[in-house]
């Protein structure tokens, strides 16, 4: 099945969906220390190394499923906590603009754990609102990495959405 990875990081996401049979066939990170790394990493993918905002939509290819993790420094515990009001944070609506336009079968979407506290509780319910507007049924968990043999505590939420027409719920 063929995907695409948006805000792709190092790859990580991208490494677990390989080694389940996905493709990557193309992604995206803006961050220039991270692309030697996701390039020695996945040579057979296409790194798009432009801003989310600056990429047409007719430049991503069509797939089956997207995944990835926004930023989550304004989400983060360590962070300032702007959350949907710092720029950082915003960038989950350009996820969600490529989801309107792609309409794959599935997607998953990752951030940490502070997108959940009490200061970020609208924001968050109006991202799953989105979701679930642009066609998809919608639903997440808190899961620490160490659970899946990760040697620390890494704690993450993890949105899955199956596009309504397939009438799946993850």
């Amino acid at each position: 099945m063929k995907i695409i990875s948006l805000f792709a990081g190092a790859g990580g996401l991208d490494l677990g969906f390989k080694k389940a049979g996905f493709d990557v066939l193309w992604a995206n990170e803006f961050d220039h220390v991270i692309w030697e790394t996701f390039e020695s990493n996945f040579p057979e993918t296409k790194l798009d190394k432009r801003s989310i905002v600056e990429i047409p939509l007719s430049d991503i290819p069509n797939v089956q499923g997207i995944i990835g993790g926004p930023p989550c420094q304004s989400w983060s515990e360590a962070g300032a906590g702007r959350g949907i009001k710092d720029r950082r944070g915003q960038l989950l609506f350009e996820y969600i603009r490529v989801l309107r336009e792609k309409q794959p079968l599935f997607f998953l979407a990752e951030n940490v754990s502070g997108i959940l506290f009490p200061q970020h509780k609208e924001a968050f319910e109006d991202i799953l609102r989105q979701f679930r507007e642009v066609g998809y049924n919608v639903n997440y968990k808190l899961l620490n990495a160490n659970d899946y043999g990760v040697p620390q505590e890494r704690l993450r939420v993890i949105i899955v959405g199956y596009h309504k027409k397939t009438g799946l719920t993850f």
